[in-house]
């Protein structure tokens, strides 16, 4: 079917059909599980590159003279001006798959020095929300996650870049938390999934609806749960941790690198120390890596990731290694082949790293006496905290991914 549908497109490239060169992009992007198709100008001719599990894949190019009329049909598709050329736009369209998938698209574009590129960020509304077990959150973070959604107040935290699937978290959270008896609020940008049961509301900061004017407004509506789509300011957390002060659970996103640095985040934003341990019961920090197709073999990592891998085994606490002994029996990597099944790449779909801070009372006491990140980091390890990195070599030492993977998203503890 991929074959046919990649033939269709270089079919509507050499028949200068535009309309149907754009419809078959999306449907073959659809076929092949992308996220988000990018139309690049260069020079002499245009790249269409998609984004699979993570990583931009070149499709197919076409010459440099259909694009003005490609620009105008997306366009047209997602009501932006097809005269203005010269400022970035943004829009959206939906279409609906011959087999009944409906698909929206988020449209943006931007002048470059060869003509407007178009990244259309792929959302699938069809698509099943996992639960989450399915995530692949190892057992003490599972065991950890579900103690904090259970807590009738706090925050829980999600943080990493765009793309590392913290949305996703919080919806799995969300429909376990999603009961008749229980009034759940949120304020997104977009709404990105709707859920059947749940209050959603889309924030337009154009005219001052705000991810803190809208979460002040949510309190006002009798909530038992309240989601927030991103902490980006003072404003917004002084409120988040009035919420939870309240008798609130407060889940949201942040931007940081790690868990531990999401504290020092908090803090630079203007939030007293003392209001945090009183309020944050997890935080959460995620990424998203390739998983191995069936197709998988038994190799050897690089020296340069072998000498990664021995430090990192090396210097692994004891609580952690005593926790999974048994996958230290055997040290067994594994690396991608590639077959008819993945086409050819050697991974199939993506699995999440996560790494949790629960708040145990050292933990709190740190914080409360102004200790450093690394302090506060080595308490944490000490009590059992697995790190992107260490969850990672998890991972491939169960085959789930390579060492290449992790390093690709992770960076070293």
């Amino acid at each position: 079917m991929e074959n046919e549908k990649l033939q269709s497109l270089k079919d509507s490239i050499i028949s200068g059909n535009v309309p149907q060169l754009v419809l078959s992009t999306i449907s073959l992007a659809i076929d092949m599980r992308s996220s988000d198709i990018h139309i690049e100008p260069q020079k002499n001719h245009v790249n269409i590159r998609f984004r699979i599990d993570g990583v931009l894949s070149p499709i197919v190019e076409y010459p440099i003279n259909m694009h003005p009329a490609v620009i105008s049909r997306i366009k047209i598709m997602s009501e932006l001006k097809i005269d203005e050329q010269r400022v970035p736009q943004d829009g959206r369209t939906h279409v609906t798959t011959k087999d009944n998938r409906s698909m929206d698209l988020r449209v943006s574009t931007l002048p470059t020095v060869n003509g407007e590129k178009v990244v259309m960020r792929i959302q699938d509304k069809s698509k099943k929300i996992p639960d989450l077990g399915e995530l692949g959150i190892e057992e003490t973070n599972l065991k950890y996650f579900e103690e904090a959604l259970t807590a009738p107040n706090g925050i829980i935290l999600t943080t990493g870049p765009t793309g590392s699937g913290k949305t996703t978290t919080l919806y799995s959270a969300l429909s376990r938390l999603n009961k008749p008896e229980v009034n759940i609020l949120t304020i997104e940008d977009p709404v990105e999934i709707q859920m059947e049961g749940l209050n959603q509301s889309q924030v337009h900061p154009d005219i001052n609806y705000t991810f803190a004017g809208g979460l002040r407004c949510a309190l006002r509506q009798d909530p038992n749960i309240i989601m927030v789509g991103e902490i980006r300011d003072k404003e917004t957390a002084d409120i988040a941790m009035e919420a939870s002060l309240t008798g609130h659970l407060v889940l949201s996103t942040i931007h940081t690198n790690s868990a531990i640095e999401t504290i020092t985040r908090i803090i630079n934003m203007g939030i007293p120390d003392y209001l945090i341990p009183a309020t944050v019961e997890l935080i959460i920090a995620q990424r998203l890596v390739r998983r191995l197709c069936d197709c998988k073999k038994p190799v050897e990592p690089s020296p340069e990731h072998k000498i990664r891998v021995d430090k990192v085994l090396a210097n692994m606490p004891e609580t952690i290694k005593t926790a999974h002994k048994e996958l230290f029996e055997k040290i067994q990597f594994f690396g991608p082949v590639g077959c008819e099944k993945c086409g050819g790449i050697g991974y199939l779909g993506r699995v999440g790293l996560y790494e949790m801070l629960k708040m145990h009372d050292n933990i709190r006491r740190l914080i409360l006496e102004g200790k450093t990140s690394i302090d506060i980091e080595i308490e944490a390890l000490k009590l059992g905290m697995l790190t992107l990195e260490y969850d990672g070599i998890f991972k491939a030492l169960k085959g789930v991914t390579s060492v290449e993977e992790i390093y690709r998203v992770a960076r070293k503890s």
